[in-house]
């Protein structure tokens, strides 16, 4: 059994809902419980430029998928759900009704065309590292050596993120 961490969000139509449906959806799939959640964040954008806030939320999960079998749960959950080109054709990001990323998957390094882990933004996203901290603090970046709670310290001019609802 594996301990794996995901980041999921919205900015489009109800945010909150969208999580939900994928929260359960996540549930739903063979190899997959979820373990706990953080709180919803609201957010600013992050890399686009939007006049849509996000909702994020972390999960812990415990999977006996690989990581490779995972992120294809995960693109089907997203496409189930409606999510559409993920950016335009010069990079940028869209809004999307649903986002879903592996951040951590125990302390595994992967570097493929087609997933990263961990997340090779993470240390950088408050977005991410606020609901982190409230759910594992202490978890240690297998490439930094440093815990979540340090690498929100070092965060240099973090986006905003606000508390926004109870948990999932």
């Amino acid at each position: 059994m594996s301990t794996a961490y995901l980041c999921l969000g919205s900015n489009q139509g109800d945010r909150i809902g969208y999580i939900q449906q994928a929260a359960s959806l996540l549930k739903g799939t063979d190899g997959v419980s979820i373990v706990t959640t953080s709180s919803f964040y609201e957010t600013e954008p992050w890399g686009m430029d939007s006049d849509n806030l996000f909702v994020n939320a972390v999960m812990q999960i415990s999977t006996t998928l690989s990581p490779e079998a995972l992120l294809k749960a995960i693109k089907l959950i997203e496409q189930t759900l409606g999510r559409i080109n993920e950016k335009t054709q010069d990079g940028i990001y869209l809004d999307r009704c649903i986002d879903i990323d592996i951040i951590f998957y125990d302390d595994k390094v992967i570097n493929e065309p087609d997933l990263v882990i961990p997340h090779q933004h993470f240390h950088k996203r408050a977005f991410m590292i606020v609901p982190m901290l409230e759910i594992a603090q202490d978890f240690i970046h297998p490439l930094y050596n440093k815990t979540v709670s340090k690498l929100y310290d070092e965060l240099e001019n973090p986006e905003m993120v606000c508390l926004y609802g109870t948990r999932l």
